[in-house]
């Protein structure tokens, strides 16, 4: 695999058009997140996310990042699935990490990604569940609609 300007963006545009997959599963999990916490979170929309993957490809080391993730789940397919299913796993959980940015975000995304694995099944090969079940996990830690974080957190020192 050889990744070009070109290459990633192909791979934005991809990700960007896989909004009609990913939000449902976006509003999936959180709902299956909330319910779990006992939180209210807010849906996303197609618009939202389409605005948060621009932003993600919009930082060049991220984007060309995400999109080797992206391009090697994407072409991934292990036979009989289980004896392979660490290495789509690993990459699944990368990309997830990738997206949502440095922790505390990275480390919730990649727990997110196990969540969002169990119920996210494609037609496709092995990579390919992985892959839109790290897009879930990435992008909806990523979105506002969490009531945590859109307010300073309380343990953050003023300094002046």
């Amino acid at each position: 695999m050889r990744l070009t300007p070109e290459t990633v963006a192909t791979e934005h545009e991809w990700v960007r058009g896989h909004a009609p997959t990913v939000v449902p599963l976006i509003n999936e999990t959180r709902s299956h997140l909330a319910d779990s916490f006992g939180v209210d979170v807010d849906d996303v929309t197609r618009q939202a996310y389409r605005e948060e993957v621009d932003t993600v490809f919009a930082d060049g080391d991220r984007g060309v990042n995400v999109a080797g993730y992206v391009s090697l789940l994407r072409h991934l397919d292990v036979e009989g699935d289980y004896p392979g299913f660490v290495v789509d796993e690993t990459l699944g959980r990368a990309l997830a990490k990738t997206i949502a940015g440095g922790d505390p975000f990275a480390t919730l995304a990649g727990a997110t990604f196990h969540v969002a694995d169990v119920t996210v099944h494609t037609s496709g090969g092995a990579g390919e569940d992985d892959l839109d079940a790290a897009l879930v996990a990435g992008f909806q830690t990523r979105l506002p609609g969490w009531e945590w974080t859109a307010e300073k957190s309380p343990f953050a020192v003023d300094v002046e």
